[in-house]
């Protein structure tokens, strides 16, 4: 098998622009309607939106990956990392690892990639991995480096990266490359494309002894932000976590060519599912503002409670929608009075009925504007 990097053009991909020029529109259309509609958020409910899609996008890119961490212990992290008051909760070396690299990221999205930026990002990632050799460098083990599925005895082989002698020298004209095709570089590229490329050659280089994924993505998403007038996460490992067998098989039909067309629609499909993701968490928290400013004074401490609890579980909502067992359950209310805060909150049009008997179900009523 030829890989990308061994053609005789590496690392010249190229594509049609031409397929690409309704998704880079779409995506900074979109960006302009988020980033209209987050400033229309308190200043206290902006602040918990950032903290929930670092949060989500720190556990999420983490899954992508095989590795399952705490949504409440990695936010905590990611509340602490930005000085503000967070519980106690002890988190592991892998969640605080990475709610500081999320942190940093968001931090810094504008300014220019670096090769500390990224070693610095490996330190974060690795603490507390003693299996490790190489953390906080690239890697420089002499046998090849491979990503295998299969049994031992018979694996298959989805891509082999660079020795890992070329590395530095890779590396050193990936960061030129992004430099030079940032906003404001000498030869910018539109914020899609270049964050489908960075993504891509970076998984290509696979620089390091574990966590490029989380790293690349990284890296896309700090590319997706400095296409925009005003820098915001985009929020794309949720949107490839749910894809996540034909993201894998998609940056391995892309690892074997320059022509990178398929691989930059692909890409640029789920970039613009994400952003419509962020703009329904942004949505889902004024429809929240909104109800409850105008129930103010109409609910009691059982029904606010539920409210609240049934909005913590986000745009998606309690699976199945929520019960009266559920609501007996949050509030320790008697079924008796279950019913009657239930009925009260379907009739102040809080909550929407369906179902009958013990199929009833209760969800949010979630209007905005």
């Amino acid at each position: 098998m030829i890989w990308n990097w061994q053609q005789e053009d590496w690392p010249n991909f190229h594509w049609d622009e031409r397929k690409l020029a309704m998704s880079e529109a779409a995506f900074i259309e979109g960006a302009g309607v988020t980033i209209g509609a987050s400033k229309h958020l308190a200043d206290s409910d902006r602040q918990n939106l950032s903290i929930e899609i670092l949060s989500h996008e720190a556990v999420d890119t983490s899954a992508i990956e095989g590795e399952h961490l705490d949504r409440g212990s990695v936010q905590s992290s990611i509340q602490r990392q930005l000085g503000l008051a967070a519980d106690r909760r002890r988190a592991t070396a892998a969640e605080a690892g990475i709610a500081e690299m999320m942190v940093d990221l968001y931090r810094h999205l504008a300014a220019p990639l670096t090769e500390e930026t990224m070693l610095n990002w490996h330190r974060q990632l690795m603490t507390g991995r003693a299996d490790l050799t190489d953390i906080g460098c690239y890697r420089t083990d002499t046998e090849p480096m491979q990503i295998v599925s299969g049994a031992i005895y018979d694996p298959k082989v989805h891509y082999e990266a660079p020795p890992s002698a070329q590395v530095p020298a890779e590396m050193i004209r990936f960061l030129d490359w992004f430099a030079r095709t940032a906003p404001g570089g000498e030869r910018p590229l539109p914020a899609v494309t270049r964050a489908g490329i960075a993504h891509l050659w970076f998984e290509s280089i696979h620089p390091f002894e574990d966590g490029n994924g989380r790293i690349g993505r990284a890296i896309a998403e700090k590319a997706l932000a400095q296409g925009l007038s005003i820098p915001v996460i985009t929020g794309m490992a949720g949107t490839l976590l749910k894809h996540r067998k034909d993201y894998y098989a998609a940056l391995e039909r892309a690892s074997k060519t320059l022509d990178i067309t398929d691989w930059l629609i692909w890409f640029a499909d789920k970039t613009i599912e994400s952003q419509q993701r962020t703009l329904a968490q942004i949505e889902f928290i004024l429809a929240k503002s909104q109800m409850f400013g105008r129930l103010r004074g109409k609910l009691n401490t059982r029904q606010e409670k539920a409210l609240l609890r049934m909005f913590a579980e986000g745009p998606d909502g309690f699976k199945g929608g929520l019960s009266a067992a559920n609501y007996m359950s949050i509030t320790g209310a008697p079924s008796a009075t279950a019913t009657r805060d239930l009925t009260a909150l379907v009739e102040m049009e809080a909550l929407i009925r369906t179902g009958e008997r013990k199929s009833t179900r209760y969800s949010l009523l979630k209007t905005v504007g």
